[in-house]
């Protein structure tokens, strides 16, 4: 921060300029954020939805009567930066029309080598550019940008464990995500989050507990658990806000034992979980804890040890089909999702044949498929086969083509049953329906009162389609 300039000194002075802005157009200000990526990119976003509504914005979703757009970028997959320059294309067109218009763009793709510069040299109408590591920054980024016409970049290479945990605006107001960590140690060859997020830290189990309690006081009766891998809550002995916190330490079953004692949470979600880490304690903590969604996010990547061996994924074929098959066996009606990259450098027919076959021994819930996307500065960018794009796109197709019936199948299990739906809202494609998601994370459409919205309801299957089931109200 500026010498004398707090978090709360730079909201307080961005509101007086949106108040005067505001009186000036005879209209609010309004601010829209678009977010690119993962669950953890969409908790972020939500702390800085909660500073714009602080510093006095009104937050839309149409960009084009946008006073302020920001944007939360990814860099995943290539698609993602690809989208990111489209949209910014879009809103060049937008500030042409209104000049006092501010734009800024965050999140992991400004985290990569040059990328925030090459972003200010290429696209002249964006004026803010910062990264993963200094979210808390942005209302003295944006009053800096009132103040300056020139662009303003601010990328930090190492952590500030400056919490806003319990500063965000929440879409729905019965459901919460809650950051356990952040980083990752794991360093898979295709990766680029342990580079943009950094290295692996836990927060403190009382910070999180603090934090849980709050969200429950404040009406959330679900949680939903990020890091990007959970299973490794508490191991590294790296935690935010120092060093280890000895009174707190815990592993991840421990932790989601203590969450389960919190009045008014639930359920409880967590993802996401890598497979080598997915211990015995956390196994059973699933099965006796009637809070804890039985739902494991379990990403398998490929179905060829060789594969897995170049993805530096530390584990093989064999041990996870056994680890999937002891989930399916102590947490009876688990549903299990997955993550598989198709096209992978060096990715032969073989290799591919294994993960069709994988997948049909574990018959997914839900499947999450990708085709391989090079990413500079990891190791798979440096290897020799890099996949052909063609032969990548036909072994995608194949791939839906195995995994997509299963999961209609598997579907096709829950007609009759009675599932407890948490009624999230009035399904957009159907306005006499309400959806939500069930215990196992099924999407569901059922007939219900619109009252019934933000509660839990029992609802009988009476339908399925491959991505969500249909029913009505008990």
């Amino acid at each position: 921060m500026k010498a004398g300039i707090t978090l709360e000194n730079a909201i307080e002075k961005i509101r007086e300029y949106v108040s005067a802005r505001q009186d000036i157009l005879a209209r609010p200000l309004y601010a829209a954020v678009k977010t690119f990526g993962c669950q953890m990119n969409a908790h972020d976003s939500e702390k800085l939805e909660a500073m714009l509504i602080q510093m006095g914005y009104n937050l839309i979703s149409d960009e084009r009567e946008a006073d302020l757009a920001l944007i939360n970028t990814c860099c995943v997959r290539e698609n993602a930066e690809n989208k990111l320059y489209g949209y910014l294309g879009l809103l060049k067109g937008v500030k042409t029309r209104n000049p006092e218009m501010k734009i800024a763009v965050c999140g992991c793709m400004t985290q990569r080598n040059t990328a925030a510069d090459t972003i200010i040299r290429n696209c002249k109408h964006v004026n803010i550019v910062f990264g993963t590591f200094n979210l808390h920054r942005f209302p003295e980024l944006l009053l800096s940008a009132f103040e300056s016409d020139t662009p303003i970049v601010d990328i930090w290479k190492e952590p500030d464990e400056t919490d806003l945990a319990a500063t965000e605006h929440r879409h729905f107001a019965k459901k919460a995500s809650v950051n356990v960590m952040y980083g990752c140690d794991n360093f898979c060859s295709y990766c680029i989050v342990p580079y943009v997020r950094g290295r692996e830290r836990s927060r403190p189990v009382n910070d999180i507990l603090e934090e849980i309690k709050l969200l429950s006081a404040c009406g959330a009766v679900e949680i939903m658990l990020l890091g990007q891998n959970v299973n490794s809550y508490g191991r590294s002995g790296r935690y935010t806000g120092g060093g280890p916190v000895s009174d707190n330490q815990t592993d991840f079953a421990g932790l989601l034992n203590r969450i389960c004692e919190i009045d008014g949470i639930e359920r409880i979600r967590f993802m996401t979980s890598h497979p080598r880490d997915l211990s015995d304690d956390l196994i059973e903590t699933i099965r006796i804890q009637p809070k804890v969604c039985k739902h494991v996010h379990l990403p398998v990547q490929s179905g060829s040890s060789r594969v897995l061996n170049l993805m530096n994924r530390r584990y093989n074929r064999e041990s996870y089909l056994e680890l999937a098959e002891r989930l399916k066996e102590r947490i009876p009606g688990a549903a299990l999702t997955t993550d598989i990259i198709v096209g992978f450098p060096g990715e032969t027919e073989a290799d591919f044949e294994d993960t069709l076959d994988l997948a049909e021994r574990v018959r997914y819930a839900g499947v999450f498929t990708f085709i391989y996307s090079r990413r500079s500065g990891t190791p798979a960018a440096a290897m020799g086969e890099q996949p052909d794009a063609a032969v990548a796109a036909r072994r995608f197709n194949r791939l839906l083509s195995i995994v997509n019936p299963i999961i209609y199948e598997e579907n096709q299990k829950h007609i009759g049953k009675v599932l407890t739906v948490l009624a999230e809202k009035v399904s957009a494609s159907d306005r006499s329906l309400l959806t939500g998601r069930a215990d196992n994370n099924a999407l569901v459409h059922f007939a219900a009162d619109p009252a019934c919205s933000g509660q839990f309801v029992r609802v009988k299957i009476t339908g399925c389609k491959t991505f969500y089931l249909t029913g009505e109200k008990v």
